[in-house]
């Protein structure tokens, strides 16, 4: 039996999708005790998208892969495998990455969803990583695709502030061994014992629950700056690098506190931090691809840039990965 040769596996194409409507901090002051004020000082949020009822997941998720393979020059009948990450699937079963692969007209390989809540989109791309180098797939479609409007009880305060809705997308591709382009490494991480800090406390398999989000602020920030800060002094010192040898972290957009705090201890300027918490609010594991995509747009990542992906989510799931472009 001979042995497959090695590959890199390269990010070659990036999209992104918001629903159209915008609800401000003002609006939502209308419907719990808050104000634009309180959440700014406290989140660096100003506004968050939320889903129409024909914007489910799998439908931003199909938007935001549209425009990634768009990006990347590729056929959706080049594609081998679709993984998605989400929190919040429109069924039980099929996949959510099922029905995207469906509506892509993606009819070759697998899909399944990934869940690890924020930390979702890491997770999956070291799973596509993992499929590539091995041989299982040379062109993977990864997703993050998340309704949190849809499990937030608008009346805490506390977690309807917080979350947004959106995709994000991006497409993996064999490479040749040594390209130095393509996912350098990625580190993941869960601890089970920390599991209430941050979950929904319902799902098909509990009727009696009420299916909402809860979380303890408090114990979440502590653990993300510490966690991550770690994972990402992980990152650089697998690949003998340091933090000087970053161009841009792209974060996960939980909160603009945690993000200026990890980008201190990066000693890296705030230009080179991607920061679109303050227009999304927090997408779970939409944030990242919907950020890179963004910063990707825009033209501050070009080819060749090292970027330095993170998040945290319940679980309590955290990791990291950091890639060439």
């Amino acid at each position: 039996m001979t042995s497959k040769p090695p590959v890199s596996v390269e990010l070659v194409g990036v999209g992104g999708y918001l629903p159209e409507r915008i609800v401000s901090n003002d609006a939502l002051a209308g419907l719990v005790d808050t104000s634009d004020a309180w959440i700014r000082e406290r989140t660096g949020i100003t506004q968050r998208h939320l889903a129409a009822p024909h914007e489910t997941a799998a439908f931003m998720g199909t938007e935001a892969a549209r425009r990634a393979l768009h990006a990347a020059g590729i056929e959706a009948a080049d594609v081998d495998a679709v993984i998605l990450a989400t929190s919040t699937p429109d069924q039980a079963f099929p996949a959510t990455a099922l029905r995207v692969q469906a509506a892509l007209g993606a009819r070759r390989g697998f899909g399944f969803d990934v869940s690890a809540a924020c930390s979702g989109f890491i997770f999956a791309l070291a799973t596509a990583e993992a499929f590539m180098r091995c041989g299982r797939a040379r062109t993977v479609l990864v997703i993050g695709s998340e309704v949190f409007s849809r499990i937030l009880d608008w009346s805490d305060r506390g977690t309807c502030v917080l979350f947004g809705d959106g995709a994000g997308a991006v497409v993996l591709r064999a490479g040749e061994a040594g390209s130095g382009r393509g996912i350098l490494s990625s580190h993941l991480h869960g601890d089970g014992t920390s599991g209430d800090l941050l979950y929904v406390d319902g799902a098909v398999g509990l009727r009696d629950a009420s299916g909402y989000l809860r979380m303890n602020g408090r114990e979440v920030f502590r653990h993300a700056v510490a966690k991550l800060s770690a994972s990402v002094d992980e990152a650089l010192a697998a690949n003998g690098l340091g933090h000087a040898d970053i161009d841009w972290l792209v974060p996960h957009q939980a909160n603009k506190r945690i993000i200026d705090a990890i980008g201190r201890k990066l000693d890296l300027p705030a230009e080179r931090v991607v920061v679109t918490v303050d227009r999304h609010a927090n997408t779970s594991a939409a944030s990242i691809p919907l950020a890179l995509a963004e910063a990707v747009g825009d033209g501050r990542i070009r080819r060749g840039d090292l970027v330095l992906m993170e998040a945290l989510g319940g679980g309590l799931t955290w990791g990291s990965a950091l890639v060439r472009l």
